[in-house]
């Protein structure tokens, strides 16, 4: 009788042990967990690391709309917080970020705080010692894009030129570069210097706002040597490499995050026959001119459009050529280069060669050189030069570039 009880219980005794040796075997094994990203926190958003310092100061401002804390406009913030902000300085396009480009903004004062704003891109290149009286420290924060011919760059270089002149300290509210995976193109020969090249550094040039500061300090890039007094509040959790998804659009004409990613290379269409979008709501993300009818089969029509390109190239001609909207820009951030073959491709195509870098032709405001920052490139697309051998000019000046840019570097 005890044996046929033993028997019948003993499955359930077995199962039993199974179980507790699996528990105990469980309790052996590491966890493994799958960590999430940190989220990228722009020096903007850290208010505890900039705001106590602030607090008592007369503050100027050298923002646009990209100037944002969180999905408020940080003068907004700022003021909430009790920051005395004495005056605002605005880039091109302006404070609200909606004049067209190139075109002069006039100084103006902000309806919904009275501050007084002077515009950077019309009769001021930088602040006047006028403008600093009422300042104890700036601030300087807008979103750049990372191309030597996007003029921020020059707009914080001016900033800082003031700001060493007249002895006030420049914070920098620092944001990631969305192509700052990027650092490639001829550097800017000396006799090119102008508006949209101030600096000798490649077309992409891989870097945020607060680390060109660093360089432009650095190099000794301002007049006479002066060096400006920078507090840069970086961003967190960031590197080059990261992909970063801009909050708020730069500029009128990049509107889309596939224009500010395609727009390193495609910029230098500006200085050909060739439309770049401008006078549609896709700019930078198409190329056209009605010539290359019957070679292509997409076509746009640019039109006037207040505030974004009011008599754009080829003004309501149908023009043909590539549609970039689609294109995979992951390609870019695998080969970490610039895109020569659209230049190459284009050029190729158009049948009338002699055109398509007449400036007298394309009524565009720069020319190809000053884009590309060098005679050479023109030369060598004419004269059809392997893109490669095109690459290998650049050196060693880009490579140069590189090691000098790994001093001022705050991120990996």
């Amino acid at each position: 009788m005890r044996k046929s009880i033993l028997l019948l219980f003993l499955p359930v005794i077995t199962l039993i042990s199974q179980l507790l040796r699996h528990d105990r075997a469980s309790e052996s094994q590491p966890v493994t967990l799958t960590a999430k990203p940190k989220e990228i926190i722009t020096g903007a958003d850290q208010l505890k690391a900039y705001v106590p310092y602030l607090k008592g100061k007369r503050v100027g401002m050298v923002i646009n709309q990209t100037s944002i804390v969180g999905k408020k406009p940080s003068v907004d913030t700022l003021m909430a917080l009790g920051i005395k902000i004495t005056r605002i300085f605005g880039p091109e396009h302006g404070f609200r970020g909606n004049a067209s480009n190139g075109a002069k903004v006039a100084d103006n004062v902000d309806e919904k705080t009275g501050i007084p704003i002077i515009s950077l891109y019309g009769k001021y290149k930088k602040p006047t010692r006028e403008h600093l009286a009422d300042v104890d420290v700036m601030v300087f924060d807008i979103q750049d894009v990372g191309a030597r011919f996007y003029t921020y760059i020059n707009t914080l270089t001016h900033v800082m030129e003031s700001c060493a002149e007249n002895g006030k300290e420049l914070i920098i509210l620092d944001r990631p570069n969305p192509n700052g995976y990027c650092v490639d193109g001829p550097m800017l020969e000396d006799h090119l210097h102008s508006g949209i090249g101030m600096h000798k550094i490649p077309i992409a040039h891989g870097m945020t706002m607060g680390e060109f500061a660093q360089m432009v300090n650095g190099e000794g890039w301002l007049p006479n040597k002066l060096q400006c007094r920078v507090k840069i509040i970086k961003v967190a959790n960031y590197n080059h490499d990261m992909p970063y998804q801009l909050p708020v659009f730069p500029s009128p004409n990049l509107n889309t995050q596939q224009s500010i990613l395609l727009y390193p290379s495609i910029c230098l269409f500006e200085g050909t026959i060739l439309s770049q979008g401008r006078g549609t709501y896709m700019p930078f993300t198409v190329l056209g001119a009605p010539a290359l009818k019957g070679k292509y089969e997409f076509h746009f029509r640019p039109v006037s459009i207040p505030g974004m390109s009011e008599t754009p190239l080829h003004q309501n001609e149908e023009c043909y050529g590539l549609d970039l909207r689609n294109y995979d820009v992951n390609e870019l951030r695998k080969t970490k280069r610039l895109n020569l073959h659209w230049l190459i491709e284009l050029y190729n195509a158009y049948p009338y060669k002699e055109k398509f870098f007449d400036m007298s032709q394309s009524k565009q405001m720069n020319s190809f050189d000053k884009l590309a920052g060098t005679e050479n490139l023109k030369k060598q697309i004419i004269a059809g030069v392997p893109e490669e051998e095109i690459r290998k000019s650049w050196e060693p000046g880009l490579s140069q570039y590189k090691t000098m840019r790994l001093k001022y570097l705050l991120y990996p």
